[in-house]
């Protein structure tokens, strides 16, 4: 919902847009005509009719790329810690499978040596061998 201002002076308007640059430019995001628009209580229609000027020099402002101040946001450095994560995730899924590929082997040697062992002590296995009742 809009309030209606009659007499919005371009100054007004002019220093709420340098008031919402200079919060943008600290915050690293693109300024909004609609959300300067509602600040000031107008639509964005409006807005856009009665300071062309201003709507013109925020929509270049809007499609300029944004240089960081002071390194990478915190939502590039999240997208870069989810892509270290996934990295990581998939070295450790591809580590699984090849320990879970590697179990028949380890079992089939573990009884073999056991068998070994048996054989080389002379001791036989009460689990292997029941007697008949």
């Amino acid at each position: 919902m809009t309030i209606r201002v009659s007499d919005l002076p371009e100054a007004v308007a002019r220093n709420r847009m340098n008031e919402t640059l200079e919060i943008c430019q600290r915050t690293n995001t693109k300024p909004s005509v609609l959300k300067l628009a509602r600040q000031i209580g107008l639509s964005n229609t409006t807005f856009r009719r009665r300071f062309p000027d201003s709507a013109r020099e925020l929509g270049a402002l809007r499609s300029a790329s944004v240089i960081p101040a002071d390194g990478p946001s915190e939502h590039d450095r999240l997208i870069a810690r989810n892509a270290k994560l996934r990295r990581r995730n998939q070295k450790l899924a591809s580590e699984l499978a090849l320990a879970v590929a590697q179990l028949p082997h380890v079992a089939m040697t573990n009884e073999r040596l056991r068998e070994a062992l048996e054989n080389a002590s002379k001791i036989t296995s009460i689990h292997g061998k029941r007697s008949p009742r």
